[in-house]
Parts: structure tokens; C-alpha cells; sequence
């Protein structure tokens, strides 16, 4: 007995050599971590149970049957972060440079069906060259197996992918189809066709980063969610990540113990608000001192800043903020900000997590580019968004709700269930001196009128009494008092049931 345990150590031992340790040492160079290294820092100690460790490919061609690797080039199993059960698969660039093949994609497949059965979360780490040539279409059938089943778990787990290196071709498209995707700045990168195919076909000369690195996608085309200097630092954050997250879409919002007192006062923000209505203020700060322990985890910090997205928790349970940014033209909403929310928005909704919305909205962004660039449909799949959830939706207005932003960002109208106001609310079709030069024009060249009018016009619309006076408003409330009043709604909220037609499924302005 002992020689076969003596036999099977040695493979075991092989198996997680991966390509060797040339390869894993040119990865060090890299600044990169091992797939192997970097499932160990993303668990928990000691927990992570691997599957198919001795898988190999089963490609004949092109010399292949005589270039064989226990694993082929993917790290697949299960382990526990904070004690909870995660899934999760690691490309190994030093295996064939991580590349798909039939056998690589069924371990997958296995994993992902696996995290669907149980109802757990998979998270993908991704470091790989696209498909493994060799195969041909074998390889690209495993694409489509690891698709569809992106597609079938989309709203039933939750799914992450994290870019640790080179991601290509058809490996884009799994994580496009995740939940959340995070990279790692300056060694990993997307794109579907890299610079050589593009300089062939267009004659542009450039970079893999400026084709698709960290940067690219986090400020510019919006692919990822955020970006990390090392692998060690974006493994940490997943951890983090993970404890905000339901396990799935039927489980409830994980519920860790805070320090924080949930009916905690605080006597600062009734200062946050500047008594000038154009001068700008940090809504992040108020979202510290609403969220148990100040604790924030921003998505898309680099794109669209004007709105504000991320999870945190109050009275101990997860809430999904999202806000409008005074610091960032003037927290206006324009399509980009309409688009990151509303991607947002349908995250909570699927997977049950309470949303919190900031109110301090001047409107949609006037302007040919932005009309230009579909902002009525973009515009419309935040509206359609916060309409169709059915999550706890608890809504405050800080300052400026005017014209139709009012009504996108979860007013009462569109399903709001409790809507407060702070005294400094200015809730109206539009700002004073815009709507009086519209009502009064014809004193429009005596401007002591004009002035008198413009009085009048905030005495009696810019304030949160006129919509408080309808219903709209529930009530308003002191600043100092918006934790609290926010964490009492949540817990009446806690039982909400919201009855839809049948149908098989929507069909929102893409």
C-alpha cells in the first residue's frame, strides 16, 4: 500500500508543478502569482478540495499526444471564504499558457454546473491566451459549454471573474457575462482581437494596455468593475467582496456583526449640504456615515463618477448604495452614469440586496453628444431598472431632484417604498431662474422682477414641503437623524412581497 501512496504523492506533486519551474519562475518575473498561489490567498486556510487534478487533454494532432500536463492548464475546486462555500476555477499560464481545450472547458463546466447545484458563488481567475489553436472547433465547443452555462447561472449565483493576466478571443466573453469583473493593472488586459489582428485590419499601431489594460476598461469602455495594483491586493478585495454578497438569489443578504450603533446620530450632516445651491459637496462622505463602520466597497469608482454605485452594510446587513455625486458634474445624469446604475440597480434586484438611493440630480446632461449617444434609451434602462425591482427601495433626497431625474432615481412614482427629504430638498420641474425666464418672459428685461419672481418661484416649489404636501415625500426628516431612519425603513421593509404579471420575460431598452 505504501509504494501507491508513494506513487500517487508523486503525482499529486507533479500535477501541481504545473509547467514547471521555469514557467513558474518567468511568472514571478511577471510580478504574477500562480494559479495554485493565487486560489491559496483567496481562500480560506487550508480549505480549498481541487478536482480533476489529473485531467489531461485528449488532442492527437499536431504532436500534442506527446505533450501531456496533469490539470491542462486549469485549477478547479471549491474552499470557504470567512467560512462560506465558494467555487472557483484558475487559469495556469505556465500550462500550455492557460489556453481552452475540450478537456479544460468540461472541468470547468463541471465546476460551474457544481456551483449551480449547491447554490454557491464561482469566482474565475483569469490568466490565459483564448483558445488552444490545436483543437480547432473541440475548443471552441467548450467555449459555448462554459456560455451557456454563464447564462443559465446570471441571476442565480453570484459570478465574478478576475483578469490576472492575458485574457483573449473567447475567454472575454465568459467574464463579460459575470456579475463583476476586476483586473489588475499593468499585467492583465481583454480584448477580443489583439494589436497584431488590429494592426492587419485597421493599421493602427497599439499597446496591449492601450488596447484593453486595467485602465481601458475602468475608466473608458466600462468593461470592468475595478482594478487593483497587485495580485495580492485584488484577491484580498474578492474576499471582501464575497462577505457583501447573498450566496444566492434566494439565501438573504449575509448578516455580520457591526460595531456601529444602528440609531446613531450624527450631527455633522446637517452641515453637509452648502447653503449655496451650486456649490458642490462629497456624497461619499454622507455614505460613510450611513454604512456600518464607514465601510464602502465601490463598483466602477473609475467610470461615470458623476453617479455612485457600491455595497455596504447598515445594522449589519448588505444594502446596495447608489448616488448622485455633486463633485462630478454636479452629479448630473447623463448615459454613461444612466448605464452604470442601472446594471447596478439589477444586480440588488436579482439577488435581494436593499437598495439605497442618494438624491442631488440637476437632471440629464443637455447636449448633441449626449443626444446624440442614445441618452433616451440609456436614460430609460435606469428608469426601467429601478421599476421593475422589487427589493426594499428606500430613497432620500439631499438636495436638487429636478425634472425628469427626479423621477428615474427611485422617486414614489416608479416604486419608491419610503421616500425622505432633507430640509435643504429642492424638489421641482426645474432650477428658479430657468423656470421663472420660461412662466415669465415677458418681464424677462426688467430684472427687479425678474428677481421678486425668482423669490417667489423658491419660496414656493424649491423646497420638499410642495411634494411632501402630495405624498410624495413620506417625510422630512433632520440629517443627523438619516441612519437611523433609513435602518428602521430596511427592517419594516425586511418582509416586502411585490406581486408581477406573469410573462416570460422583459424586454428592456438595451
Amino acid at each position: 500500500m505504501k509504494h501507491i501512496l508513494d506513487e500517487l504523492e508523486q503525482r499529486r506533486a507533479g500535477a501541481r508543478l504545473g509547467g514547471g519551474e521555469r514557467r513558474i519562475h518567468a511568472q514571478h518575473t511577471r510580478g504574477k502569482l500562480t494559479a495554485r498561489e493565487r486560489i491559496e490567498l483567496l481562500l480560506d486556510t487550508g480549505s480549498f478540495e481541487e478536482f480533476d487534478t489529473f485531467v489531461e487533454h485528449r488532442c492527437a494532432d499536431f504532436g500534442m499526444a506527446k505533450v501531456k500536463t496533469p490539470g491542462d492548464g486549469v485549477v478547479t475546486g471549491w474552499g470557504t471564504v470567512n467560512g462560506r462555500t465558494v467555487f472557483v476555477f484558475a487559469k495556469d499560464f505556465t500550462v500550455f499558457g492557460g489556453s481552452l481545450s475540450e478537456a479544460h472547458a468540461a472541468k470547468i463546466t463541471k465546476i460551474q454546473d457544481m456551483a449551480l447545484r449547491t447554490r454557491a458563488p464561482i469566482i474565475g481567475l483569469f490568466d490565459a491566451g483564448g483558445a488552444r489553436i490545436q483543437e480547432g472547433v473541440a475548443a471552441l465547443g467548450g467555449y459555448g459549454e462554459v456560455f451557456k452555462r454563464n447564462v443559465i447561472a446570471s441571476g442565480v449565483i453570484p459570478q465574478i471573474s478576475v483578469i490576472m493576466g492575458p485574457c483573449a478571443g473567447g475567454d472575454v466573453y465568459s467574464p463579460a457575462m459575470t456579475d463583476f469583473i476586476f483586473m489588475v493593472r499593468d499585467t492583465s488586459y481583454m480584448f477580443v482581437t489583439g494589436p497584431e489582428v488590429v494592426k492587419t485590419v485597421t493599421n493602427e499601431t497599439v499597446t496591449s494596455e492601450e488596447l484593453g489594460g486595467a485602465t481601458v476598461h475602468t475608466t473608458k469602455s466600462s468593461v470592468a468593475d475595478g482594478a487593483y495594483e497587485n495580485d495580492v491586493e485584488c484577491l484580498l478585495q474578492m474576499r471582501r467582496l464575497i462577505d457583501f454578497l447573498p450566496s444566492n438569489n434566494q439565501s438573504g443578504v449575509p448578516h455580520w456583526p457591526s460595531f456601529d450603533e444602528t440609531e446613531r446620530l450624527d450631527a455633522s450632516l446637517d452641515t453637509l449640504v452648502p447653503d449655496n445651491p451650486n456649490k458642490p459637496y462629497d456624497m461619499k462622505e454622507l455614505i460613510g456615515k450611513l454604512a456600518d463602520e464607514g465601510d464602502f466597497f465601490e463598483i466602477q469608482s473609475g467610470f461615470a463618477a458623476n453617479i455612485l454605485t457600491g455595497l455596504s452594510r447598515i445594522a449589519g446587513r448588505t444594502v446596495g448604495f447608489v448616488a448622485n455625486q455633486p463633485m462630478v458634474l454636479a452629479g448630473v445624469l447623463d448615459s454613461d452614469a444612466s448605464r452604470k446604475a442601472a446594471r447596478f440597480v439589477r444586480f440588488c434586484d436579482a439577488f435581494e440586496i436593499p437598495i439605497v438611493t442618494l438624491v442631488d440630480v440637476p437632471g440629464f446632461l443637455p447636449g448633441t453628444a449626449q443626444e446624440y449617444g442614445g441618452l433616451i434609451k440609456h436614460g430609460a434602462k435606469l428608469l426601467f431598472a429601478y421599476s421593475q425591482a422589487t427589493v426594499p427601495l428606500v430613497t432620500v433626497i439631499t438636495r436638487k431632484a429636478f425634472g425628469g431625474a427626479y423621477d428615474v432615481m427611485a422617486s414614489k412614482h416608479v416604486g419608491g417604498d419610503v421616500n425622505y427629504a432633507w430640509p435643504t430638498a429642492q424638489i421641482a420641474v426645474m432650477g428658479a431662474k430657468g423656470a421663472v425666464e420660461i412662466i415669465f418672459r415677458a418681464d424677462i428685461d426688467d430684472p427687479e422682477k425678474i428677481a421678486e419672481r425668482t423669490r417667489e418661484y423658491e419660496q414656493r416649489f424649491l423646497s420638499p414641503f410642495v411634494a411632501a404636501e402630495r405624498g410624495y415625500i413620506d417625510e422630512v426628516i433632520t440629517p443627523r437623524s438619516t441612519r437611523k431612519r433609513i435602518a428602521r425603513a430596511l427592517s419594516m421593509l425586511a418582509s416586502k412581497k411585490v406581486e408581477t404579471p406573469s410573462r416570460k420575460h422583459d424586454n428592456m431598452p438595451l
